[in-house]
C-alpha cells in the first residue's frame, strides 16, 4: 500500500474504525510496517486511539513485525484492555521467545482464558521447556478452564518429547472427557506421544478407532514403526495409503536408511522419482545420500548430486553435509574436499568432518583434514576428538599431543574418548609422567570412566608402572564389565606376574564375570610367561568347552608359544598339525625362536621357511634362522643366511632403548655416540661392567653371535643399547629412585643376567620392557624368574 493512497482517504472527522482496522490487517498481509505506521499516525491524529478494538490491530501489528517495545508502549497507553489485547501481548513474548516477560504478563493479566494458558504452553515448547509446558498445563486444569484442541496438541507435544507416558495418557483421559478424541489433529498428536513414549499398541489403537484420518495420520503412523525398528509395519502403512505426500514418502526412506536397511530405503527413493507428483526435498536427499554413503555407492551419489545441480538446491546445512559424507565414505573423499570449499567449511558439521576425516585417514595424508579442521567455525568436543584419534591411528603421536594440549587451552573440556585416545599415546610411549597428567585431568574434568579406567590400567602397564595399574584396577573391580577384568589380567601377564593374573582370572569367573576370547588369550599368555603349561592347557579346552568360544589364531599361537617356550618343541609341532587353520606368523615366531633355546637348527629351518612364506620381508626370520646356527656353532650356515639376506634387501630391525628422563626421551642405540653426554654414560658404563664382573657376573659370550675374539665380544655385550640408556639414567636420576628402559627387541640372556646385578650393587628398582614383556630387576633377581 502506497502512501499517496493513504492520503487519499477522506480527512472525515470520525471515519470509521472498521475501515482503519482493515487497513492494518492489509499492511501486515502484505508486510508493509511503513504504512503501518502512517495508518497509526492517521489513528491518533483521528482522536481514535481510545478504542480496543483498533488499538488491539495496532499492537497485533507491531508485535508480529518484531517491533515489541512499540507494541507494548501502545499497550501501556490503553486506557481500557480487554482479553484480546492482553492475550496479543501475552502472544508477543511467548512466541517471541522472550518466556520471562511474557510470564510477568502472564502473571499481572486480571484474568486468563483458554488463549492465554495455551500460549505459555506453546511458549515453553518452542523453546524446549516441556517439563514447564506440561506443569502450566496442569495449573490450568486445576483453575477450571477448560483446554481447546490447539491445548492438547501442543501439551501433547510436549509429552512426546519428554517421552512421559503416564502424563500423556492423562491427558488423554481428558481428551475423552472433554469429546476431542475424534478431532484428527488432536488424535495424531496422541498417536505421535505414544509412538514416542515406546506405546506402539495404544497408538495403532488410537489411529484404528480415528472415523477421519488425514495424511498426517497415517505419516505418523510410518514414523512412529519406523522409529521403533518395525520397517515391516511401516510398509504396510505405507503400502495401504492412497494419497501420500513428500512427508510419507521421506518418512519411509528415512526410516529405512535409519535402521540400517540401506539397499531398500534406495529402491524406494527410485520409486519416488517414478511419481510424478512428488518432488524430492532435502529431507529426501539426506536420507538417500546417507545410504549411499552406508553402502559406499559413489556412483549413485553422483547422479543424487547431479540432480540437485540440475534442480538448482542449495548445497548447504544437512543434505550439503550428507553429500560431503556421502564422498568420504564412498572413495570420493577430494570430490568431499571441493564441496567443502565451495560450501565454506564453516557450514561442515561434526558428522561430515568425522567422515572426511576418515577418508584422508584411509589415504594416510591427515594435512588436509587438518586444514578443514583449522577452518571450521563451530568444534565441538567430537571434532577435537575425531582430529586428534586420526593422528593417533596413523602414528603421528607428536602431532596429537600438541592438538591436545591446543584443546585443553582454547578448545572444550575433552571427554572420555579423548583421553582415552591420549592414553593410548602415553602407553605407546611409556611415558608415565604425561600418563599421570592426563590421570590427574581426568578425574578432575570427566571422572573415571570406564573407557578411561581401562586405558590407565593399560596406560600404567605398558609404562611399567603394575602398581599404578592395579590401583586403578581396584577402584573398579566391582564393575562387571569384561573388557577392565581382561585389561588387568593381560597387564599381570606382561608384568611375568603369571600367578596373579590366573587368581584374578578365577575370581572374575566366581564373581559372574564373563570372560570373552581375549579374556582368554590373556590367562593364556599368562600361563606362558609362567611357564605353566598344564595350565594352560586346561584354560584352552576350558574356553572352548565351558564358554562355546572358538580358538582363534590369537589362541592357537598363543598355545605354541606355550610349548616352545617350555621347551616341549615336539609337542609345538604335534599341536600344528592338529590345527583346523595355518599357522600364522607370530606362531612360526615363536616356534623359531625356541629353536635357538634349544638349538634345534633343523626345526629352525623349518620355521623360518614357513614364517618367510607369510612375511618374505621379515628380517626377524634370518636374524632368528642366523642366530641359531651361530649357537650351534655353523658359522657358515650362519654366513648364508647373512648374504640372502642381504641379496634379497631386506634390512634387519636395528636394537635400540630409550628412557623419559625429565619429560624427554632419550633413545640409544648398540654402542652408540651420538648422545651429548656420550663420555660420562661410557664412563658410568665400564664402572657398571667392572663392578658387577667384580661382584661374580660372567658375561655370556654366546649371546654375540659372530665370529670374533672374545674380548671384542665382551665389548659388544658392554655397550650393548639398554645398558647405556641404564647408565644414562643412573647419573640423570636421584638415588633409590626407579628406572624405566623401554627396548623395542626382546632383552638378551647377557643383559638380563646383567641388569640383576646391576640393581643389587646400584640398590635400585630396574625396570625393562622389552618386545614381549616387563622384567622387574630388584636386589640382583627379576620377576619372570628367568623364564622369558
Amino acid at each position: 500500500m502506497s502512501l499517496t493512497r493513504l492520503r487519499s482517504i477522506p480527512n472525515r472527522p470520525s471515519p470509521p474504525s472498521d475501515l482503519y482496522a482493515f487497513l492494518l490487517q492489509t499492511c501486515l498481509r502484505t508486510e508493509n510496517v511503513s504504512a503501518g505506521r502512517s495508518i497509526h499516525a492517521h489513528v491518533v491524529k483521528a482522536g481514535l486511539h481510545l478504542g480496543a478494538y483498533l488499538v488491539n490491530n495496532i499492537i497485533n501489528l507491531y508485535a508480529k513485525f518484531g517491533f515489541f517495545a512499540d507494541a507494548h508502549h501502545v499497550f501501556d497507553g490503553m486506557p481500557l484492555k480487554n482479553a484480546f489485547s492482553w492475550n496479543t501481548l501475552l502472544s508477543m513474548y511467548a512466541k517471541g521467545g522472550m518466556i520471562g516477560r511474557a510470564n510477568k504478563v502472564f502473571v499481572e493479566m486480571p484474568q486468563r482464558d483458554s488463549v492465554s494458558w495455551t500460549t505459555m504452553i506453546v511458549g515453553l515448547n518452542m523453546i524446549g521447556e516441556f517439563e514447564r509446558a506440561v506443569v502450566v498445563f496442569l495449573e490450568m486444569v486445576r483453575s477450571g478452564v477448560p483446554p481447546s484442541q490447539f491445548t492438547f496438541t501442543n501439551v501433547l507435544s510436549s509429552c512426546a518429547a519428554l517421552e512421559a507416558l503416564d502424563v500423556g495418557r492423562k491427558v488423554h483421559s481428558f481428551v475423552a472427557k472433554l469429546g476431542l478424541s475424534g478431532v484428527v489433529t488432536v488424535a495424531n498428536s496422541l498417536i505421535n506421544m505414544y509412538g514416542k513414549s515406546g506405546d506402539a499398541e495404544t497408538a495403532k489403537a488410537v489411529f484404528d478407532r480415528m472415523r477421519l484420518r488425514s495424511v498426517s495420520s497415517w505419516n505418523s503412523l510410518i514414523s512412529m514403526f519406523a522409529q521403533s525398528g518395525r520397517m515391516d509395519l511401516a510398509q504396510d502403512q505405507f503400502d495401504e495409503m492412497t494419497d501420500r505426500n513428500i512427508v510419507t514418502w521421506n518418512a519411509i526412506i528415512a526410516g529405512y536408511n535409519q535402521n540400517n536397511l540401506n539397499q531398500e530405503a534406495l529402491e524406494f527413493f527410485s520409486h519416488m522419482l517414478k511419481e510424478q507428483s512428488v518432488v524430492p526435498d532435502t529431507f529426501t536427499l539426506t536420507s538417500a545420500l546417507s545410504a549411499c554413503a552406508f553402502l559406499g555407492f559413489l556412483r549413485v551419489g553422483k547422479q543424487i548430486h547431479s540432480h540437485m545441480v540440475r534442480t538448482e538446491m542449495p548445497c548447504h546445512g544437512q543434505v550439503g553435509n550428507a553429500l560431503i559424507s556421502m564422498y568420504s565414505k564412498s572413495g570420493g573423499v577430494e570430490i568431499a574436499r571441493r564441496v567443502v570449499e565451495q560450501t565454506m567449511a564453516s557450514d561442515l558439521n561434526v558428522i561430515s568432518f568425522t567422515a572426511l576425516l576418515e577418508g584422508y585417514v584411509k589415504l594416510g595424508d591427515l594435512q588436509p583434514a587438518r586444514e578443514i579442521f583449522d577452518l571450521m567455525n563451530y568444534r565441538d568436543v567430537v571434532a577435537w576428538t575425531a582430529m586428534i584419534v586420526g593422528y593417533v591411528q596413523n602414528g603421528f603421536n607428536s602431532e596429537a599431543m600438541d592438538l591436545f594440549r591446543l584443546m585443553m587451552d582454547k578448545g572444550p573440556k575433552p571427554n572420555q574418548y579423548t583421553l582415552a585416545a591420549i592414553l593410548s599415546i602415553c602407553s605407546s610411549l611409556a611415558s608415565l609422567d604425561h600418563g599421570k597428567q592426563i590421570h590427574c585431568r581426568a578425574i578432575r574434568s570427566t571422572g573415571l570412566s570406564v573407557s578411561v579406567s581401562n586405558a590407565l590400567i593399560t596406560m600404567y602397564a605398558k609404562s611399567g608402572s603394575i602398581t599404578g595399574a592395579k590401583t586403578v584396577f581396584d577402584q573398579i573391580c566391582q564393575s562387571n564389565v569384561t573388557v577392565s577384568w581382561t585389561a588387568m589380567i593381560i597387564a599381570l601377564a606382561q608384568h611375568g606376574l603369571g600367578e596373579e593374573a590366573i587368581v584374578l582370572f578365577e575370581k572374575m569367573i566366581s564373581t559372574g564375570v564373563r570372560p570373552d576370547h581375549i579374556t582368554y588369550v590373556g590367562v593364556i599368555s599368562a600361563c606362558t610367561h609362567a611357564g605353566l603349561v598344564e595350565k594352560g592347557r586346561h584354560y584352552f579346552q576350558q574356553m572352548q568347552t565351558k564358554y562355546m568360544i572358538q580358538p582363534t589364531q590369537s589362541h592357537y599361537s598363543c598355545m605354541i608359544d606355550l610349548l616352545a617356550r617350555a621347551g616341549l618343541t615336539q609337542d609345538a609341532q604335534e599341536f600344528i598339525k592338529m590345527m583346523p587353520v595355518e599357522p600364522d606368523a607370530i606362531a612360526w615366531g615363536s616356534l623359531l625362536a625356541a629353536c635357538k633355546v634349544q638349538k634345534d637348527a633343523d626345526l629352525a629351518k623349518v620355521a623360518a621357511e614357513r614364517l618367510l612364506a607369510i612375511d618374505p620381508d621379515n628380517s626377524g626370520a634370518y636374524s632368528a634362522l642366523a642366530n641359531v646356527y651361530s649357537a650351534c656353532g655353523r658359522w657358515d650356515a650362519a654366513a648364508k643366511i647373512w648374504k640372502l639376506m642381504k641379496d634379497k634387501r631386506v634390512k634387519k630391525e636395528q636394537g635400540f632403548s630409550w628412557t623419559h628422563i625429565k619429560n624427554k626421551v632419550h633413545v640409544f642405540g648398540v654402542d652408540d655416540g651420538l648422545h651429548p653426554q656420550r663420555d660420562a654414560i661410557y664412563q658410568m658404563a665400564a664402572k657398571l661392567w667392572k663392578e658387577i664382573k667384580k661382584a661374580g657376573f660372567v658375561p655370556d659370550t654366546q649371546s654375540v653371535l659372530h665370529d670374533i675374539d672374545e674380548e671384542l665380544k665382551e665389548q659388544l655385550l658392554s655397550h650393548h643399547s639398554e645398558k647405556l640408556a641404564i647408565a644414562f639414567g643412573l647419573i640423570s636420576t636421584p638415588e633409590n629412585t626407579t628406572l624405566r628402559i623401554m627396548k623395542n627387541l626382546r632383552v638378551c640372556n647377557d643383559c638380563h643376567s646383567a641388569i640383576k646385578f646391576i640393581s643389587k650393587i646400584v640398590g635400585r628398582e630396574i625396570i625393562v620392557r622389552d618386545a614381549t614383556r616387563f622384567h622387574h630387576f630388584r636386589d640382583g633377581f627379576c620377576s619372570c624368574k628367568d623364564f622369558w
